[in-house]
């Protein structure tokens, strides 16, 4: 079951990434689930880091780390996928 959420979480960070990301990113959705599932990662190594992993109730401040991870690397995922993309257009 871990990695079912894994997906899941990874999917909806994702989404969300690019939804809060301003103008359209070119990314395929399996490559967003991937930044989102690593941004999830990512976001919960630094709250483990500063000591707010596991609180009382809802993990406000894990979300907002995992949250920001996955728009940072959606974004630069979104960069990298242009540039080695180059200008050619979707079919």
């Amino acid at each position: 079951m871990g990695w079912l959420w894994a997906i899941i979480v990874g999917l909806v960070l994702g989404l969300l990434a690019k939804a809060i990301i301003p103008g359209k990113q070119h990314l395929p959705l399996w490559l967003t689930v991937i930044l989102g599932i690593i941004g999830g990662i990512a976001g919960n190594a630094i709250a483990r880091a500063a000591g707010v992993d596991a609180t009382s109730g809802i993990d406000w401040w894990r979300h907002v780390f995992q949250l920001a991870m996955a728009i940072i690397l959606v974004g630069l995922g979104d960069k990298a996928w242009t540039a080695a993309r180059g200008d050619r257009q979707r079919a």
